[in-house]
């Protein structure tokens, strides 16, 4: 696991293997870049001669610019990295890309001393949990190929100008939380199903809960059973691997407002009898990306002490075709008494959802989301790089758009459109799981008015759609690894701490 910690010592004498340093682009009729930073202020003779190293290998100090010159003469690290801020100021998001963007292409370097501008605890923050992003890797699986394999970076030593400042200190450990919360879901999401079961997930929860104010819960089957979980037991009925639900709860003396998490958690989705072609199926070992995000975020919240009661269930189950498998006709009683004809297997998440919603207002939230990698129509409709927002509540909607733009994850508020309701009329029970008129008329909309009816009236709800930005199956950009990305914590704590900050 990386380690991050301040140095307020001169950034030229910290003992790294890289030495990050910021540009921005020389303006005017200079060409080249130009220092910016702690690095606008080393000494003279240093930075004349860095930023004419820069500018005869063409750094030019835009977005995205990465150039490596050697440190001899100007750090004790012997190689200098300098990432383009593009022109100022830098709001957050530039400057967490940016740390994102050096870290990721240090892999296979030990140490790293990152010296960005950071003059305020906002720009700290993003600095920090930006390099903590960008050096993570994914390495419990390499084994022969691991002495050529590039890790990330160890150890991070951020430069500021004072490392016993209070605000310095809680901004850096904010990043810290918040990154580990990512981190944390990233490695569920990449991890193979073969050892990510519900049972190893609900394990997973319980170690990463044990220290912290979080209470657990973990229904089994034969617990499901008694209950009347039926969208979870008929969606994990098939595997050999049974279904969880796991209820996480955190209550910090004096909160007052309650914000109830729902996440969807199929550890493998083959789509069950109406199995799914088999181009990238294996990525589908991170349909649980939303109970991931669950899981990370109330996990961050306990670390940071947040004063807001969070609420997280995991609806745990493994999507596979067998003898014992639900089948399309078949009709599932869900937890509440709700009857739903299955018409489509591969249809599963807002099956395990439904009994996941219905059982979390129980709770008496304030707040209710759920977040899923729901449909591949979200993907269709927004890319890979975007949150669909819908919900009951225009001011939660709002609210949380607000806040994972601000948190650097895009997000987009989409519409629920009423016609779409008589869709899921069932001839046989009391909806059916899928859109008569198909998949292909608003799909990722039409999923959640499926889910709209497992909400009681007055009760503030939103849906995330994740499928699109969860999983990244391309090229690693800025902090964003290939694979998991761990999308929707950072968007989720954002908005917990704008809920605490309205109410004070």
């Amino acid at each position: 696991m990386t380690t991050l910690t301040l140095s307020s010592a001169d950034a030229t004498t910290l003992t790294a293997d890289v030495l990050v340093i910021g540009t921005a682009p020389a303006g005017g009729r200079r060409k080249g870049a130009v220092l910016v930073g702690p690095a606008a202020s080393f000494k003279a003779a240093s930075k004349r001669r860095l930023e004419e190293s820069l500018t005869a290998l063409g750094a030019t100090g835009k977005v995205g610019d990465v150039v490596t010159v050697p440190g001899t003469g100007i750090s004790t690290a012997p190689i200098v990295l300098a990432v383009g801020l593009g022109s100022g100021p830098y709001d957050d998001e530039t400057l967490r890309r940016a740390a994102g963007t050096a870290l990721r292409s240090l892999a296979g370097h030990r140490r790293a001393a990152v010296a960005l501008p950071v003059e305020t605890p906002g720009a700290l923050t993003a600095v920090a949990e930006g390099a903590l992003l960008g050096a993570y890797s994914y390495d419990e699986y390499k084994v022969t190929s691991k002495s050529s394999h590039k890790s990330g970076v160890d150890r991070i030593t951020v430069a500021v100008a004072d490392s016993k400042d209070a605000a310095t200190v809680a901004a850096s450990a904010h990043a810290k939380a918040v990154a580990s919360g990512v981190n944390l879901a990233r490695d569920l999401v990449n991890a193979p199903s073969q050892d990510l079961t519900p049972v190893d997930f609900a394990r997973v929860a319980t170690e990463v809960s044990d220290g912290l104010p979080i209470e657990i819960e973990i229904l089994d089957e034969k617990a499901l059973t008694e209950g009347g979980y039926g969208g979870i037991l008929g969606v994990g009925r098939g595997s050999v691997n049974p279904p969880r639900l796991v209820r996480l709860a955190y209550r910090p003396d004096g909160a007052t407002q309650h914000l109830s998490l729902v996440g969807k958690g199929i550890t493998f989705d083959t789509g069950g009898i109406s199995i799914k072609p088999s181009m990238s199926m294996h990525e589908m070992k991170g349909d649980m990306g939303g109970a991931a995000a669950a899981l990370g975020t109330i996990v961050t919240a306990a670390k940071l002490g947040l004063a807001i009661n969070i609420t997280s269930y995991l609806c745990l189950a493994e999507n596979m075709p067998s003898g014992s498998a639900q089948k399309p006709g078949d009709v599932l009683r869900t937890y509440g008494g709700t009857t739903v004809e299955v018409l489509d297997t591969d249809a599963e998440g807002r099956l395990v959802l439904a009994d996941g919603l219905v059982r979390a207002q129980e709770d008496k939230p304030d707040i209710l989301i759920d977040i899923a990698t729901l449909t591949g129509a979200a993907v269709v409709a927004l890319g890979i790089r975007t949150t669909g927002i819908m919900a009951n509540d225009d001011d939660l909607r709002t609210a949380i758009h607000v806040a994972g733009n601000r948190a650097g994850e895009n997000t987009w508020p989409m519409p629920q459109p009423e016609e779409l309701r008589a869709n899921f009329d069932s001839l046989v029970a009391d909806l059916t799981n899928i859109g008569l008129v198909g998949r292909s008329h608003g799909g990722m909309l039409s999923a959640s008015i499926f889910l709209k009816e497992f909400v009681k009236p007055g009760q503030s709800w939103a849906h995330l759609d994740i499928a699109g930005p969860s999983y990244n199956s391309l090229s690693a950009w800025a902090y964003t690894p290939r694979g998991g990305t761990g999308v929707a914590v950072r968007t989720l704590t954002a908005l917990a701490e704008d809920l605490i900050a309205r109410q004070a």
